[in-house]
């Protein structure tokens, strides 16, 4: 089609009915008479506009005048998935080089060393974390990963139609999981919790069977509790399904035991916290490993090790088994991308902690989570801890007072004290999570803690108290 290919040309009216002649319709609205009457608009949205680029620019900033800003306007302990992390400064100035920045998938070897050398050290880090051989060139997010590694066990465990999932897994992940399967013949079983917040082990052994293909269990789940990846690799085991180890918070796989080391067939979840901003949920970046021998059925692509025509060490894609690469209905993924330049983002991020560093910062999460945990409990009646069981960064506090009245009056505080689980979890409708990262200096806990215990005294915290 040569260069004119990549202009845009507008449609004129000659061209639109041509168009719709050889289609076979009289009109454009009968391109969408399948839609339902009552979802289809009937008149164009009231959208403001046109604007120019001042007016444009002018607005954007008065939206985002209006945004909270952690560690200026408020102290911020809000995790359920998406957590702060201070981020080397080093990281973006080596992040935005153009090299890196404008590339896409590196299709062509030859010319894309430097990309495919930064995405296989992506693959070495994420398997040394998780404790297993083979990782994939990373994944969309935590969530669609996570849809994605119960589809590689129904490559792998054909035949058997049902995956035992933990409620302790983050519920947006296994709200996507449902979206994956809901017109596959898949089912999918969910296990509860004992009173130590974590995944209950009898439960999880009775609702495995020889239909199993997979179990999955989160840790720390999604109260923040740790759990023993063993439950999944035993239970898994005993009807020859395959275990599935979930992340989100990925610090906490430089201090907790490997998925690998304690038998998990597959290790998955969220790179976020390694160097990519919360940003409004994105962009941010999964990850996937998995054992040797189940390396053909990874979704995804690797990129590997090979040496070129002159022996010298190179990198190619390979096992590139995606849509774009096969025929479709061989493919292993239709969703999932090298997402390189976020990979690149995780890579750099832990390579300059090392692993040394990364275990000090996990430290700090811990023991500042503690803190935290502690203070908030001797503030006086009115929270205590829902669950007892360890924790890493993140806990369940359970208020005796409606959990939305408590937040919006510690808000106004200048604090905004966590996310609320009523809305995925209606028995824990009393209940809300507190996440501490090493971006909460002590000044800040003390903000919160003393929010708390006005709280706890008077049954309302003052407003602007504290900032």
């Amino acid at each position: 089609m040569g260069s004119d290919s990549h202009r845009y040309l507008p449609t004129g009216s000659l061209d639109l009915e041509e168009m719709l002649e050889a289609i076979g319709v009289a009109s454009v609205d009968d391109l969408f008479s399948t839609l339902p009457a009552a979802v289809r608009l009937t008149e164009p949205p009231a959208v403001e506009g046109p604007l120019s680029d001042q007016e444009l620019r002018r607005f954007f900033r008065g939206l985002a005048s209006r945004n909270l800003t952690p560690g200026e306007d408020v102290a911020a302990f809000l995790g359920g998935g998406a957590y702060r992390h201070e981020t080397p400064a080093s990281l973006d100035h080596l992040l935005y080089r153009a090299e890196f920045f404008s590339v896409y998938t590196p299709y062509q070897p030859e010319v894309s060393q430097g990309t495919l050398q930064a995405i296989f050290e992506f693959q070495t880090l994420i398997s040394m974390l998780t404790g297993l051989p083979v990782a994939n060139a990373s994944m969309y997010d935590g969530a669609s990963g996570f849809a994605e590694a119960v589809l590689m066990t129904d490559r792998v465990k054909r035949k058997r139609h049902k995956a035992v999932v933990s409620r302790g897994i983050h519920p947006e992940y296994r709200a996507t999981l449902e979206s994956y399967v809901q017109n596959l013949d898949l089912e999918v079983v969910e296990v509860g919790w004992d009173e130590q917040g974590r995944t209950d082990a009898a439960a999880l052994e009775r609702a495995v069977d020889d239909d199993t293909l997979c179990v999955a269990v989160q840790s720390p789940n999604h109260f923040g509790v740790i759990e023993p990846w063993e439950v999944a690799a035993r239970a898994a085991s005993s009807c020859d399904a395959l275990s599935i180890a979930v992340v989100t918070e990925a610090l906490s796989l430089a201090m907790l035991r490997t998925p690998g080391d304690a038998g998990c067939d597959i290790a998955v979840g969220e790179g976020q916290s390694f160097g990519l901003p919360v940003g409004f949920g994105g962009p941010y970046v999964g990850f996937l490993a998995t054992r040797d021998e189940f390396k053909r059925a990874i979704p995804g692509r690797l990129v590997g090790e090979t040496v070129d025509a002159e022996g010298r060490r190179a990198w190619v894609l390979t096992l590139a088994t995606r849509e774009q690469h096969i025929r479709r209905e061989k493919a292993t993924s239709n969703i999932c991308t090298n997402q390189s330049l976020c990979a690149l983002a995780a890579t750099i991020y832990l390579a300059l902690h090392g692993r040394v560093g990364l275990a000090r910062l996990a430290e700090i999460n811990v023991q500042r989570a503690a803190t935290v945990r502690r203070r908030l409990f001797e503030a006086g009646d009115g929270l205590e801890a829902a669950f007892r069981g360890p924790i890493f960064n993140e806990f369940a506090v359970r208020s005796a007072r409606p959990v939305d009245e408590v937040l919006a009056e510690m808000r106004e505080a200048g604090v905004l004290a966590g996310v609320p689980l009523g809305p995925d979890y209606p028995e824990l409708e009393d209940c809300w999570i507190t996440a501490v990262t090493e971006c909460n200096p002590p000044e800040e806990i003390d903000r919160l803690a003393a929010a708390a215990a006005r709280m706890a005294r008077t049954g309302t915290v003052e407003t602007g108290a504290g900032r």
